[in-house]
């Protein structure tokens, strides 16, 4: 049986990096090849270092003006490129050589809150600001423009009028680290 190859994205902590690699930890169907960041003091190289998950930073340059990334994900030959906190837009050149292939989780049901600039707590506010009554995750192919490939699957959760930001963070991040390894592992093994 052939290894399905995960490669990873993050910009940030690393919690769904963690949380990914320890749901497949055991698994010898799947590796993790590794981790892939573009910011040099991101949290998450030291969960990699924990993890033992090679971890790689890149520059702009790298990334979107020569095809240095580009050529060493084809090289990688990976099953499945997962956004996992990633803020950068996905280059043009590399989405179209893995099409398909690369998902991303959004902290929203799109498409709202949605687009460039809503990440994070910028999307926790604003479904606050708009008295939302609902929020959720929605998992989805990385297409040109920010948030709009196709959905995968989103899954919502109630919100309480008192909730604050930070509370509807903690809701939103639970069905993060619940739903997002299985949607990655369903996905593989639709893979032939």
């Amino acid at each position: 049986m052939k290894t399905k190859k995960i490669i990873l994205f993050a910009s940030g902590s690393g919690s769904n990096v963690e949380n990914i690699a320890n749901y497949f930890k055991l698994r010898n169907d799947v590796t993790i090849c590794c981790v892939l960041t573009n910011k040099s003091d991101a949290k998450v190289i030291d969960r990699c270092n924990r993890l033992g998950l090679n971890a790689l930073y890149f520059n702009r340059q790298a990334f979107s003006k020569s095809d240095f990334i580009l050529n060493m994900l084809r090289s990688l030959e990976p099953d499945l490129i997962v956004l996992a906190g990633f803020l950068w837009k996905i280059p043009e050149a590399i989405t179209q050589s893995f099409p398909n292939k690369i998902i991303n989780i959004h902290p929203a049901l799109l498409p709202k809150y949605g687009g460039k600039g809503m990440y994070g707590m910028n999307v926790h506010n604003a479904v606050k600001e708009h008295n939302e009554q609902e929020t959720g995750i929605t998992i989805h192919y990385v297409n040109a423009n920010y948030d709009e490939g196709a959905i995968i699957k989103q899954v919502n959760v109630e919100l309480l009028p008192n909730d604050s930001p930070e509370d509807i963070a903690a809701k939103v991040h639970q069905l993060e680290y619940e739903y997002f390894p299985k949607v990655i592992d369903n996905l593989l093994s639709s893979l032939l």
